[in-house]
């Protein structure tokens, strides 16, 4: 059974950072595309990071120099440290596996809360 785990979610105050874990098993990662997207109340689910079985990252502009996605695939785990975070980025973050934000993916998490107060 295939399952990805997200974890490192909490509160934090505007400014402070917070590092989100998925742990990944049943399947090995290495090969797929893996991204965090996130969803704030009534608001559609957007991307937020994505990087490629190869490294290759991208971001989206609103957190551009404040977050970093990475990839350990020696233990299947995704990361996205988040730093000098806003209010803004209050929302549901979820880790995503084995596709591409364009085109949809096979595998989501079930999601970690991060809620930033001012």
């Amino acid at each position: 059974q295939v399952q990805l785990v997200e974890s490192g979610g909490g509160s934090v105050q505007a400014g402070g950072s917070l590092r989100l874990s998925c742990a990944a098993s049943g399947y090995i990662f290495s090969s797929c595309g893996m991204g965090w997207h996130r969803q704030a109340p009534g608001k559609e689910r957007e991307l937020v990071s994505y990087v490629t079985s190869d490294g290759t990252t991208s971001y989206t502009d609103s957190v551009k120099g404040r977050f970093t996605i990475s990839r350990d695939n020696a233990k299947n785990t995704l990361y996205l440290q988040m730093n000098s975070l806003k209010t803004e980025d209050t929302a549901v973050y979820y880790c995503a596996a084995c596709g591409h934000y364009r085109f949809g993916y096979k595998y989501w998490g079930q999601g970690t809360q991060v809620t930033v107060s001012s």
